[in-house]
């Protein structure tokens, strides 16, 4: 047996226990096209995985139900490579997510082109987790679902001021605003995000700002961070909340949503961290609960995570189906890049049906609600 197929061997071993077998007959099974593949993933782990993906070495005909098999099967945990340890180290002793180095975030992947996402997105523009409380709505359905859950939990009325952390491209403000009244104004560091936002939402009561979190000034009513504390480290979350407690009216709520992990950790998978989500991380229960402590009451926790894998495969059939315009419309983006964020929509979707990470809805008030809060589903 020569090396090539003593690591296949060794990598067909590994896969047996979640029903994957390499050049397969199923859908969720490994078409290798190129012997490299294998000593890629064996000493790189997800990293290699990741890569040999975007380089065409393999091809899965449902990549969502691949990593569904793995980790449920929980073989994911024996194939770390051993340089995790240097990330944990460094997640440790370095603060990734400081002023200067959370724009890194921005840069590579929310000041990619507006088409790109609008390409696979709703008409409100919802790059997070949407609602299909029935599970036949359209996304374009189940965004408005969420939006509307959103403004219910958050009790909105017309009088409002509401701040929106890590706005996007002004889809929840433009909607607070036009079904509920209120004035919304919304903070980004992505330049990109904030020129489309002010175009998107002209004409109301609707202000933008290029603003990092830790600059916030004013009083606000009603607060949001949907989708984006996952950019925010540990090292940061009880600064974060200690500045929304600050600038939040004593009778307001505040409405947390949240890709969340089943354990405690410091860093985050290291392809997505390299080529989606700079230096992002994942919080815990026992983080969040630790970072609210002292500054907030906790009214109401939805887990909403098997919401995000249909999410997830409705933006990748809009992915899919407006590619071709999208490749004519901006042709700098090359086959390697579509390949990347294939792999990520699924492999993510993979993940939130395989319930290995969750999406959360955390309903906070500054003093508790007299008589209680009423929670909303």
């Amino acid at each position: 047996m020569n090396s090539t197929e003593s690591l296949k061997h060794k990598l067909q071993s590994l896969l047996q226990p979640a029903g994957i077998i390499i050049n397969g007959p199923s859908p969720w099974d490994l078409q290798v096209h190129h012997e490299q593949f294998y000593s890629r993933v064996i000493a790189q782990g997800s990293m290699g995985l990741g890569e040999a993906y975007m380089e065409g070495l393999y091809d899965i005909v449902a990549p969502e139900e691949f990593f569904y098999r793995i980790l449920r099967s929980g073989i994911g945990e024996h194939t770390k490579p051993a340089d995790m340890i240097i990330t944990y180290l460094r997640s440790i002793f370095i603060n990734e997510q400081n002023k200067l180095s959370s724009r890194k975030v921005a840069e590579q992947h929310y000041n990619l082109s507006p088409e790109l996402y609008m390409s696979f997105l709703d008409p409100y523009n919802q790059y997070t987790c949407c609602y299909f409380p029935d599970g036949n709505e359209t996304l374009d359905e189940a965004a408005i679902k969420k939006l509307h859950l959103i403004c219910r939990k958050l009790q909105l009325k017309a009088t409002d001021r509401v701040l929106d952390i890590g706005c996007g491209w002004g889809g929840f403000a433009k909607f607070a605003a036009e079904h509920y009244g209120c004035h919304v104004t919304g903070i980004s560091i992505a330049e990109e995000q904030i020129a489309y936002a002010r175009n998107f939402t002209q004409g109301l009561p609707v202000t933008f700002m290029n603003c990092d979190y830790r600059d916030i000034q004013g009083c606000y009513d009603k607060v949001l961070v949907c989708g984006m504390i996952e950019h925010v480290g540990y090292k940061n979350y009880h600064t974060l909340m200690n500045i929304i407690n600050r600038c939040m009216a004593d009778n307001g709520l505040f409405l947390l949503q949240t890709i969340g992990r089943n354990d405690t950790a410091t860093s985050g998978d290291k392809w997505i961290r390299k080529y989606i989500f700079p230096n992002s991380q994942l919080p815990s229960i026992q983080q969040l609960g630790a970072a609210v402590e002292g500054s907030f009451i906790m009214e109401d926790w939805q887990n909403m995570g098997i919401h995000y894998y249909h999410t997830l495969m409705a933006w990748h059939r809009n992915f899919i189906k407006n590619q071709p315009q999208l490749r004519r419309d901006r042709p700098e983006y090359d086959e390697r890049f579509y390949r990347m964020w294939e792999y990520y929509l699924l492999s993510c979707a993979g993940a939130f049906k395989a319930r290995s990470i969750q999406l959360w809805q955390i309903v906070y008030s500054k003093n508790g609600v007299e008589n209680g809060y009423k929670p909303l589903r």
